[in-house]
């Protein structure tokens, strides 16, 4: 340890009266001497009104600081004993001054730094040149003198500075740090506000460089990310400022009329901290307020995060919880063994260090009279106020100014004066990298050395206290999804209304700002929704129990058809069989089965092919049917036609298989036209909520053709089978083809207007129901009666019953259609000639 030669028998009161007489400062003799500006007091006595210049008296003496000068002595002393010196066979010596954390007094100890650069005399230890300078610790007083100092190129370190204008190198050549800058504090602040959703906060600060600096970089940086200021309160940097009780006491209100406002960021001094608690407890009473209503989340800057001083008389419970930012810290064992040897040496040590005098003064004013107890109170206090981050900065400084001296002694003899320039350290400062505990570390091209920073949690009774998710610090509350935000005109964003998001909108998030729009094609959404719901694709579907019915009757009718079918192949040669037609009627039952078929194709999920098919199937199918009924209808008619005339027109035009060719190759040069020129097609009809796929006919025009033919086909059918109705009971088919075609022709006719004001999933449903009733009203009218005569009325199914039948109706007609007059006065008596009625029991046996 390095000390003064102290005389025998001095006491630490005749050190202290020898104090009173010199200048405030700690200095010691070497080779390289490395100046240190600390703020050892807090403010200057400024209630001199004289316009003549003098010093101001320094006021309040900060220990915190002193920890930093006697961490600055320490790491020399340690670089002196160390073999890196050793070998270039140099020491270092330093002079500490005090900056009384105020401008115009730190400049003055600049002065003297750049002065006696040139006014050097060996046999003055204080005329000695500085090589470099650690500190400031305030960033408007590091500003201050780095103009001062680069006027020389004197370089300077500090430890706690961290305002971002020094980092500017083109207006601050030889200012470094090893630190980072507010730019990362401010940074890693808005960062944890993100982590617990503390948007609306309180910022206080001071009004010089630094708190200015920080608060632009902060709120910069927090609008970035959605995070609002509700409040931004500027404290005067001086402590002893008259003005400093007005604006702590206006803070305050600021804060209690904001109970919202749960988070408060504060970059500003311990002094000021501590006086705004205090003030805070004094409100919150006067208001008859509960304590409670005081805490806050108050996230500290470097400047005060490791102050404990703050909480004065006021516990940390009715504080509420301070997380600090602390620069990376490292190992205090030296440090610690350092304060030992200090509380071993006793007064003698204090010699050349009128800090530690006036300290120890203090003490002494006290209650401390025995030299012993005072120096292990004083020592004790200084361990109180020892804090990790700042002793490593200021080691790590020192350790960098040392390894560059020794990389030029190398090659030179520094022992002489003038050998070594204060611009050739700063130029193995930036140049070449430094070893520090083991790790390697270089400036950057700002001057910095960015290690990152530490959070710390403050803690009262010994226990971790934690930041729980409960605490709420917005003004207004968040948005849940479904919602959007609107904010009013003129007010911050973090203050809005939450508005439900409208139809087809949606929103995923919390606090979103707008509500994103679903896609109205195939997504829907009601009001307030956090997700678009997929609209149901709806269509007649093989599971609807309406279409499982009508298939049903679908295939029976297939069945059906294909029984009687197979039991008319059977029965052929039968009168029953011939008189239904013969051949016809196999082709009527197979356009029978193929319409049924036309109409399962309605029931599914439609596609082009589906579209197409089912009514060009049916079309053509029930054409080929109601062609072949007409052509049973015109055969009964030539059958029992009595006019000789009409008879023959009737036998000339009946050609029972051109007509039916005809009549269905007019069908089928309907539908290709329809197909080739507008064909159905399948397409989704979009609705609010649901996609309804339907078959659209293409052409509506020739739909309504292809159904308008054949109704005329049936409508034909009907006028002539309605004149025959009156032909034998059991073999006269005209009353079935009369009421099987009215009911097609009424089935139809009510399917265009149900057709027309019909939509949606059922649609497809009313055309197939109609088609199956003019299936079965065919099959029940034309076939199951001749199915009853040949299972049931077996006798009444043979030639002789026909002849027999046949000769009865015969007979009748000749009796209705004889004309009897009264003969007597003139009158003739005429009636149809026998050879009539046989002609037509030859052309009715022949059928």
């Amino acid at each position: 340890m390095q000390a003064g030669s102290a005389e025998q028998g001095l006491t630490l009161q005749s050190l202290i009266r020898k104090w009173a007489g010199l200048v405030l400062g700690a200095t010691a003799p070497g080779d390289i001497i490395i100046g240190g500006i600390f703020p050892i007091h807090e403010d200057v006595d400024k209630e001199n009104n004289s316009f003549g210049p003098q010093l101001q008296p320094c006021v309040r003496l900060e220990e915190r600081s002193l920890v930093r000068v006697l961490a600055m002595i320490n790491a020399i002393e340690i670089m002196n004993e160390s073999p890196l010196l050793a070998d270039v066979n140099i020491t270092l010596g330093y002079r500490i001054m005090d900056s009384c954390s105020d401008v115009s007094t730190a400049l003055r100890a600049t002065a003297d730094f750049t002065q006696w650069t040139d006014c050097y005399t060996r046999s003055n230890t204080y005329g000695q040149p500085v090589m470099a300078v650690v500190g400031a610790s305030f960033s408007e007083i590091s500003i201050a003198i780095a103009r001062q100092l680069t006027l020389k190129m004197i370089p300077q370190i500090s430890y706690s500075s961290t305002a971002v204008i020094l980092s500017d190198k083109s207006r601050f050549p030889a200012f470094m740090r090893t630190i980072p800058n507010d730019e990362h504090q401010t940074a890693a602040m808005v960062s944890l506000l993100i982590t617990y959703g503390w948007n609306w906060v309180g910022v206080v600060t001071t009004d010089g460089n630094y708190g200015q600096s920080a608060l632009d970089h902060f709120v910069s940086q927090a609008s970035e990310k959605g995070i609002c200021v509700a409040f931004k309160s500027i404290l005067p940097q001086s402590v002893t400022s008259h003005d400093v009780c007005s604006a702590i006491m206006q803070t305050a209100r600021t804060i209690c009329k904001n109970p919202k406002v749960q988070v408060i960021v504060s970059f500003a001094k311990p002094t000021h901290m501590m006086h705004l608690y205090q003030e805070l407890k004094n409100q919150t009473l006067s208001a008859g307020q509960n304590m409670e209503t005081m805490r806050r989340v108050w996230l500290a800057s470097d400047n005060w995060s490791s102050s404990s001083s703050v909480k004065g008389n006021i516990t940390l419970e009715d504080i509420g919880h301070i997380m600090g930012f602390t620069f990376k810290s490292g190992d205090l064992s030296s440090f610690s063994e350092y304060l030992s040897r200090l509380e071993a040496a006793g007064p003698d040590y204090i010699r050349n260090n009128t800090f530690l005098q006036e300290f120890y003064m203090h003490l002494n004013a006290s209650k401390y009279s025995g030299e012993t107890e005072l120096v292990s109170e004083a020592v004790n206090r200084l361990r109180e106020h020892t804090h990790a981050g700042t002793i490593f900065s200021v080691e790590m400084a020192v350790s960098a100014i040392a390894q560059a001296v020794v990389s030029i002694c190398r090659s030179r003899d520094c022992k002489t004066p003038g050998k070594v320039q204060p611009w050739e350290v700063l130029k193995a400062l930036w140049m070449e990298e430094f070893k520090f505990r083991k790790n390697s570390y270089k400036f950057d091209s700002r001057g910095d050395i960015n290690l990152g920073y530490d959070v710390t949690m403050w803690r009262s009774d010994g226990g971790n206290i934690y930041v729980h998710n409960q605490i709420i610090s917005k003004c207004s509350n968040s948005c849940v999804p479904g919602q959007f935000k609107k904010t009013a005109e003129g007010q911050h964003t973090c203050c809005y209304e939450c508005i439900n998001c409208t139809a087809n909108y949606y929103s995923n998030n919390t606090d979103m700002d707008q509500c994103l729009n679903c896609d109205i094609n195939t997504e829907w959404s009601p009001d307030g929704s956090s997700s678009c719901i997929p609209k149901a694709l709806l269509y007649f579907s093989w599971q609807d129990g309406f279409a499982v019915v009508l298939l049903i009757f679908s295939a029976l009718g297939i069945l059906l058809a294909l029984l009687v079918s197979a039991l008319f192949l059977h029965q052929r040669d039968t009168p029953v069989v011939k008189a239904a037609g013969g051949p016809l009627s196999q082709v009527i039952l197979f356009s029978l089965v193929i319409s049924d078929i036309s109409a399962m194709l309605f029931v599914g999920r439609p596609n082009s092919f589906q579209c197409k098919a089912r009514q060009v199937l049916f079309g053509i199918s029930f054409t080929l049917c109601v062609s072949c009924i007409l052509v049973k209808t015109l055969q009964i008619l030539l059958a029992f036609q009595v006019d000789p005339e009409m008879q023959e027109v009737l036998r000339r035009l009946y050609q029972p298989y051109i007509i039916v060719s005809i009549c269905v190759a007019v069908q089928a040069a309907t539908c290709l036209c329809w197909l080739l020129l507008k064909s159905p097609f399948n397409h989704v009809i979009r609705h609010p909520t649901t996609l309804l796929e339907d078959c659209h006919e293409g052409s509506y025009l020739a739909f309504g053709v292809m159904l308008g033919y054949i109704a005329v086909l049936a409508l034909v059918c009907f006028i002539c089978a309605f004149k025959g109705r009156k032909l034998p009971q059991q073999y006269n088919e005209a009353k079935f083809i009369t009421f099987s075609m009215l009911l097609y022709l009424i089935s139809w006719l009510l399917f265009v207007p149900v057709y027309v004001t019909t939509s949606g999933v059922y649609l497809p449903a009313v055309e197939m129901v109609v088609i199956l009733i003019s299936n079965y009203g065919i099959l029940s009218c034309h076939f199951f009666p001749k199915c009853y005569i040949i299972l049931f009325k077996k006798e009444h199914n043979t030639k002789s019953a026909f002849r027999k039948n046949l000769y009865e109706y015969s007979r009748k007609n000749t009796d209705s259609v004889s004309v009897v007059t009264n003969c007597g006065e003139g009158n003739s008596c005429t009636s149809f000639p026998t050879g009539s009625i046989k002609h037509c029991l030859r052309r009715s046996t022949s059928i």
